[in-house]
């Protein structure tokens, strides 16, 4: 039972990257979703594995689905509308959950709704991915020795964003209002004029705007910090924005896009300031390696709490790191600076 994993959304951009990763590492799969044309697809690439579709309408068929395996990894946006029946799902069954939420709304919805009924019960990790998990990550050991941080800004720069579908459901279905962490405190982003910022090779120079991600929630939730800030670049916001940008598509053997993104991370303390840096190639690609890596953490008993939580918190986020692959991802040494 401890290595099968139920892959909800198997079908979808980043479901598929998640599949081929868990496949490769042994684990028995169950391809789960609502198209059981699409997964009879998917199975043909892994035979193996079974199929099990379920409608997140139909209690009965998510917990068919989900019955005798260990974790879910939901796949499947908008995380507004799946979350909650397959965590439902999840607590009844007794297993972990874990999803690639990058909206706030859906993730602040987990921790308020489920922090109680999960406690001692089963992990519920959102936000596992790219967007949510990775900042989460490099921001919990750049500060991991400090008891209270001033500020952590998060610089994300990405040379080009082809959307998938779900990307673009997604963004269609979250309207809600963004919120910043300020003074300790959720509040709703004020507008503020965009700035420059230098993400070295191969990102380059780009003008970035605040753009407040799921990060701030996982993060607020356990690190003791004042004031946390999200910025994007300008230019992948544009991608995004454009309705004629194509989807991504694969020019490598691990089916990646040819996107490259940087994410830098500088936090301030007193006069002392610190950052850190993840660059890689693909943002959806790289959650892949994050979400299994998580995975096997679990599966080998390597956290530190049960119930609802971010994968900076329930792991050693500095480990954690070090575990990536540098073909996945490249993270950089902490640097630290005195200020004037």
């Amino acid at each position: 039972m401890k290595n099968s994993i139920a892959i909800y959304g198997a079908y979808g951009h980043t479901g598929k990257f998640i599949v081929a990763e868990l496949s490769r590492q042994g684990y028995d799969l169950i391809l789960s979703g609502r198209d059981e044309q699409k997964l009879q697809l998917l199975k043909q690439q892994y035979p193996d594995s079974a199929v099990k579709a379920a409608d997140i309408s139909d209690a009965k068929t998510l917990d068919n689905a989900f019955s005798g395996t260990s974790i879910i990894i939901n796949c499947a946006g908008p995380f507004l509308d799946t979350a909650e029946p397959i965590i439902q799902s999840a607590l009844r069954l007794g297993i972990h959950y874990i999803d690639l939420s990058a909206e706030q709304k859906a993730v602040l919805d987990v921790f308020e709704q489920f922090t109680e009924q999960a406690k001692d019960k089963i992990l519920i990790i959102p936000a596992a991915a790219f967007y949510g998990g990775l900042g989460d990550l490099l921001s919990t050991s750049l500060t991991q020795d400090w008891k209270e941080t001033e500020e952590i800004n998060i610089y994300i720069g990405l040379d080009s964003w082809h959307p998938t579908k779900g990307t673009r459901l997604t963004g269609d279905r979250n309207h809600y209002k963004r919120l910043t962490f300020k003074d300790k405190r959720l509040q709703e982003l004020e507008s503020n004029p965009p700035v420059k910022w230098d993400f070295k090779n191969p990102i380059g120079i780009k003008e970035v705007v605040t753009l407040p991600l799921s990060e701030i929630i996982t993060i607020s939730r356990h690190l003791n910090v004042n004031n946390i800030n999200t910025y994007l670049s300008q230019n992948s916001l544009d991608d995004l924005r454009n309705a004629d940008t194509p989807e991504p598509l694969p020019t490598d053997e691990k089916n990646r896009s040819s996107q490259h993104f940087c994410v830098e991370v500088v936090a301030k303390k007193d006069k002392t300031q610190r950052s850190i840096t993840a660059f890689g190639q693909d943002i959806y690609a790289v959650t892949a390696p994050l979400v299994v890596e998580t995975i096997n953490r679990i599966v080998s008993g390597k956290i530190k709490k049960t119930g609802v939580t971010t994968i900076g918190e329930v792991f050693d986020a500095t480990d954690f790191l070090q575990s990536l692959d540098e073909d996945d991802i490249v993270i950089s040494a902490i640097t630290e600076t005195e200020l004037n």
